[in-house]
């Protein structure tokens, strides 16, 4: 199976043609998921028992490299100019045929600025809504940040918005599904403007991984995606109009960076709030649950991740590996996320090292470059809405409660939702995935009242004081 080839159109739809629609997320949102899941499971088991029965397909990729290349040197200006831009293809699902969204597509390369404050090219979508806003004053924008798809360029989020379905096998029984496309197409479908980053060399055609979990260039690249898209010829928004953060999983890491970011980086854009769900606030409390995890290979997209944020980690990292440390590495580079799952799942990490790993991430210069990227150290820009399972297998939610504590003692305006479903299968991340669909609907009328310019009801009162 293969992917289509993006088209360099944009159709705009009707509301008859869309696959969600307003109405209950809770309906809509989890049908969705179970059939992904059903796909998901049918694609593990195939993958598990008769991948090597499987014939060789490569998808051409060559359709996105001229866009995806960024111009070297980069032109002059400042963050979130435009570079480049064109039509995007939305669907659902390869086809196209299955539903649609109520919006046209844009690509988009813009500048920004990545861990060590230098100039770079991110991609990403911006989707103009066909629909108007029912709410009061301007369009709002949503600058959104995916849970991360994985660390080949192929996994990008604007190229998954292309595809719906990935499946390249380009590095074994590649296959991605665009998790994300419920969200999106039931935000938009609501009126909200939508601009999805990559992030900071997602997607971008080049030899460097993505700067993954780094609080700085996640952060960066979403406040910078806001800008781009206020600055698009041609939409319906507002230049001076509201923007919230929304992000799952490592997307509302960068969604939180962007919040605590805002004030110094972001001082023009009016941001009227943050959405985050099973949020890694503190990377270093991750570690210990991705041991034996269905998403153990994840360890990898951290450390390429730190590599690629400071350059001077890279060779200290490989020489720290076994080689199945650092075969595990070589592989994740250039994965998507089920394929990663699939291939080391269930793994024991410290069999990747030489050292105790949680010793050695516990020191310098380790310990100063995770507790970098720690949510919590500073205080957010507007409210911020943190929904969270008690029992989340990969993001411990007493770290994110930490964070709520330590943000309410700097006198932040925060909201914590605790989601109380009881641990399922917990190694395989079901309390990770799940609850954010339960507690759709309560998060996306959150979101809404802070466009719409209702007073939010901080929490901080029920938190915990920090530690």
């Amino acid at each position: 199976m293969t992917h289509l080839t993006p088209e360099r159109t944009a159709t705009p739809r009707s509301w008859s043609q869309t696959a969600v629609v307003p109405g209950s997320v809770r309906t809509h949102v989890t049908r969705w998921l179970v059939r992904m899941l059903g796909l998901a499971v049918a694609v593990i088991v195939l993958a598990v028992c008769g991948s090597a029965m499987l014939p060789v397909v490569r998808a051409d990729e060559t359709a996105y490299l001229p866009f995806y290349t960024p111009p070297s040197p980069l032109p002059p200006g400042r963050p979130g100019d435009l570079i480049r831009t064109e039509p995007s293809r939305l669907v659902l699902e390869p086809s196209g045929q299955l539903g649609a969204f109520v919006g046209t597509g844009t690509r988009i390369m813009y500048r920004s600025t990545d861990a060590q404050g230098q100039p770079v090219a991110v991609t990403g979508t911006y989707i103009e809504p066909d629909v108007p806003w029912p709410g009061i004053g301007p369009r709002p924008l949503l600058a959104y940040a995916v849970m991360g798809f994985g660390m080949g360029e192929q996994c990008a989020p604007s190229r998954m918005f292309n595809q719906g379905i990935h499946a390249s096998l380009q590095t074994g029984f590649d296959v991605m599904f665009n998790l994300e496309e419920g969200w999106v197409a039931t935000l938009l479908a609501r009126g909200f403007a939508i601009v999805i980053t990559d992030g900071v060399g997602m997607g971008i055609h080049d030899s460097r991984s993505p700067q993954f979990l780094n609080r700085n260039a996640g952060g960066a690249a979403l406040i910078d995606a806001a800008r781009a898209a206020m600055k698009l010829p041609g939409t319906s928004l507002d230049p001076h109009g509201p923007v919230a953060f929304w992000g799952w999983l490592a997307g509302a890491h960068a969604a939180l960076s962007a919040a605590e970011l805002a004030a110094s980086y972001g001082t023009e854009l009016h941001v009227v709030g943050t959405y985050a769900a099973a949020a890694p606030t503190d990377i270093a409390a991750v570690l210990p649950a991705m041991d034996g995890n269905f998403l153990a290979g994840v360890l990898g997209y951290v450390l390429r991740g730190i590599m690629a944020s400071y350059p001077a980690t890279e060779q200290p990292i490989w020489d720290a590996l076994t080689p199945r440390g650092v075969e595990m590495l070589a592989n994740t580079g250039s994965q998507c996320l089920l394929q990663t799952g699939v291939d080391y799942m269930f793994r024991h990490i410290q069999f990747w090292f030489k050292q105790d790993i949680f010793a050695t991430a516990a020191a310098e210069p380790f310990k100063s470059l995770l507790w970098a990227q720690r949510i919590g150290n500073v205080k957010p820009t507007g409210p911020v809405y943190l929904t969270h399972n008690r029992w989340d297998p990969f993001d411990p939610y007493s770290a994110v409660e930490q964070t709520a504590a330590d943000w309410c003692a700097m006198g932040a305006d925060v909201t914590l939702w605790t989601n109380e479903q009881p641990p399922l299968f917990n190694k395989l991340d079901i309390n990770s995935m799940l609850p954010v669909f339960v507690d759709g609907e309560r998060s996306m009328s959150w979101i809404a009242d802070r466009f719409n310019g209702i007073p939010s009801a901080p929490n901080c009162g029920q938190i915990p004081a920090p530690a």
